[in-house]
């Protein structure tokens, strides 16, 4: 199975192409060539794992800023290699178990978190207010729920949920993306079995190499990071 995905990872190289205008770095990141040290190492998922369900909400209007989001111009599911890989393997425990996933973000460029940026600035824009941050100001979203530079953009972290064999997406407690505490894992305001929903994920997760964020159940990070002090921004196509 391994050596069956490894080559499906190395007949994807050059796909993906990075120029050095399209990747911003740290000040701690070191770099000789971008332009070549780095192209083709992002995978297209569904390639993959072709029997996971993609609901890129990004690349629509279903997300909490009501409206496609900048860079998204395909609804595909990006990754570093290395997390691709894991998530294979993910993907086959949750099979086991009479799951499958469902992906709603991958690699997310830049100029997608800039686009969020903006809209966190805009006071004016509340229609999504009610859907996906009720209780709280446009001006308490910038931090922990949306911030300036996304994990996301490295290509090692992904947001998914479970579904059953059928599709239908396990009860989670709330929203992906809902902005309030209700969305962190063990808020202790969701039923019991939310809360084993939750943890069947995150368990799945765990034993592929993901670390979870607490403060959002659907978020993970594939460990080591491939690119810890990169944020990449070549569009999604």
């Amino acid at each position: 199975m391994l050596l069956n995905i490894s080559f499906k990872l190395m007949s994807l190289l050059g796909v993906y192409a990075l120029s050095s205008a399209a990747i911003a770095h740290d000040a701690n990141a070191t770099f000789s060539d971008p332009a070549q040290s780095y192209r083709s190492e992002f995978v297209d998922v569904a390639t993959l794992i072709p029997t996971a369900l993609f609901d890129i909400r990004y690349f629509s209007g279903q997300n909490f800023v009501g409206k496609p989001i900048e860079g998204y111009n395909a609804p595909k599911c990006l990754l570093h290699k290395t997390a691709a890989a894991a998530l294979v393997k993910a993907h086959s425990q949750a099979e086991q178990a009479g799951y499958n996933f469902k992906i709603y973000d991958c690699y997310r460029p830049q100029r997608a978190v800039d686009h969020f940026v903006r809209w966190v600035n805009d006071e004016t824009d509340t229609k999504t207010k009610a859907a996906y941050y009720p209780n709280l100001g446009k001006d308490q979203l910038l931090g922990d729920y949306i911030a300036a530079k996304s994990g996301h953009s490295r290509g090692s972290t992904i947001d998914l949920t479970l579904t059953d064999s059928q599709g239908k997406a396990l009860n989670m407690g709330s929203l992906f993306d809902m902005f309030d505490t209700i969305s962190n894992t063990d808020d202790p305001r969701i039923t019991q079995d939310q809360q084993a929903n939750r943890y069947k994920l995150k368990n799945i997760m765990l034993a592929a190499g993901f670390s979870p964020y607490a403060m959002e159940w659907w978020h993970f990070t594939y460990q080591p990071q491939a690119y810890p002090n990169t944020y990449f921004d070549f569009v999604v196509q």
